[in-house]
């Protein structure tokens, strides 16, 4: 026997709600293949078996919340393990009573409180407190939930189009939009004209407005928190001229954007640079283990990944710097678009070792980023903006031009080095961003 736990769906993460089961009890199930579907606030994701085998029992079932590492389901790796569960049915006489032909008929206590909500549903309002605890006859996931509930739905209009006609995140959106202006909901229509981020069941006290925190910033409250506490956070900050990466985005602006569907931005070449620099200064792509560094020989570029202001999410570039600029553009833009669409798996948001957060494009100047335990630095790129700069000719004469300026900041953890070392780090990043030929790195 082999027990399934529910996996670790990035570092914040601490609970997931099972969506579905692809396989039922006494289901032959491969190594690798689908065995269930779960939702956390971060991602939807395909969780694969881990072995080949029989599903011998279901310990968490659809519509669950459960913690990260609990048990879910039993998995047997012999055909006679297996031969148990059809067995329950015919040899009730062995198992209690209550657990095993109950346990089929668990369904039918539910179903009661339905009924009376299946025919008025459309008048009763009650029904969307049942989404809201997970129960009913409809399993959401928790920004699903949250989303009925912050205006006021009932889960029973609302068309799914998910696996199997579960209501994703993007159907109860649509179905926001359609009802904005509505006459018999005025609440709802008030509240989808908020900005991008919902007063999340929001009251009124006095003149101030009170808005709960939602899971995912409590989470990553709490990550953050952990993190100050736990690495002694230092910035180290340099000013870097962009004007050669600016003339490459110039040349082959159009041509890029026409062939990939998405701008070409200044963050795969500071992507690049810092996969060069790292190979130079390996001890920037580490951990902080028990009195020790543990320093990785690869990259995994986590790149944080604004969610429309309701929280970030760090999916992560495996490999990167084995990639060229081009493949790190597109993997980017492809990570980011899956994240906001919430169709990312567990894979792709964890095990980075460097992050690089992008504040720039709102014209920042220089922000101090919490480190992404248990990583022990984490790069800001703040706003490039056309500024003028001396230069200097090959004759050693210096003239004044107008050249794209932006600052690098880099906030790191001082167990793991000092400052000379970060210094040194940044100095030949700002090198390599300055003087490499970028043509050479264009298709």
């Amino acid at each position: 026997m082999s027990e399934v736990r529910m996996p670790q769906l990035g570092e914040t993460v601490v609970e997931g709600t099972i969506i579905q089961w692809y396989k039922q009890v006494g289901d032959e199930v491969a190594e690798d293949e689908p065995l269930f579907e779960v939702s956390t606030d971060k991602v939807d994701s395909e969780v694969p078996s881990p072995m080949s085998g029989v599903l011998v029992e279901i310990v968490a079932a659809e519509g669950d919340t459960v913690e990260v590492g609990a048990v879910i389901a039993v998995l047997s790796e012999d055909g006679a393990a297996a031969a148990a569960p059809p067995a329950p049915a015919a040899a009730p006489v062995e198992a209690p009573p209550p657990a095993s032909e109950p346990t089929a008929e668990v369904a039918p206590p539910p179903p009661p409180p339905p009924p009376p909500a299946s025919e008025p549903a459309p008048a009763s309002a009650p029904p969307p407190s049942a989404p809201a605890s997970g129960g009913g006859r409809f399993v959401l996931s928790p920004v699903v939930r949250r989303l009925i509930a912050e205006h006021g739905l009932d889960p029973s209009q609302i068309t799914g189009t998910g696996v199997g006609g579960r209501i994703t995140r993007s159907d109860v959106e649509s179905y926001i939009a359609q009802n904005r202006a509505a006459p018999s909901r005025p609440a709802a229509a008030a509240s989808t004209t908020a900005p991008p981020a919902p007063p999340a069941q929001s009251r009124t006290a006095g003149r101030d407005t009170v808005v709960p925190l939602s899971n995912i910033r409590r989470i990553t409250g709490e990550h953050m928190v952990r993190s100050k506490q736990v690495s002694p956070h230092v910035l180290t900050a340099v000013e870097v001229d962009f004007e050669g990466v600016e003339r490459v985005r110039r040349a082959h602006r159009e041509e890029f954007k026409a062939e990939h569907g998405f701008s070409l931005t200044y963050l795969p070449f500071i992507a690049r640079a810092v996969c060069d620099a790292i190979h130079e200064y390996p001890n920037i792509n580490a951990s902080v283990g028990d009195s020790e560094l543990v320093v990785h020989n690869y990259v995994n570029l986590a790149v944080a990944v604004d969610l429309d202001f309701q929280g970030l999410l760090a999916p992560v570039v495996v490999d990167a710097d084995r990639k060229r600029l081009t493949a790190i553009a597109e993997e980017v833009a492809d990570l980011s678009r899956r994240a906001r669409a919430k169709k990312l798996n567990a894979d792709e948001i964890s095990g980075g070792t460097f992050t690089i957060t992008n504040p720039g494009q709102w014209g920042t100047m220089m922000q101090f980023p919490i480190i992404n335990q248990p990583q022990v630095a984490i790069l800001s790129t703040d706003g490039i903006r056309r500024r003028p700069v001396v230069v200097t000719a090959e004759d050693g004469s210096e003239a004044i031009a107008i050249h794209s300026v932006g600052v690098l900041a880099l906030a790191w953890d001082h167990r793991a080095f000092d400052g000379a070392y970060v210094a040194a780090f940044l100095d030949h990043m700002r090198s390599i961003i300055e003087t490499r030929d970028w043509h050479a790195e264009m298709p």
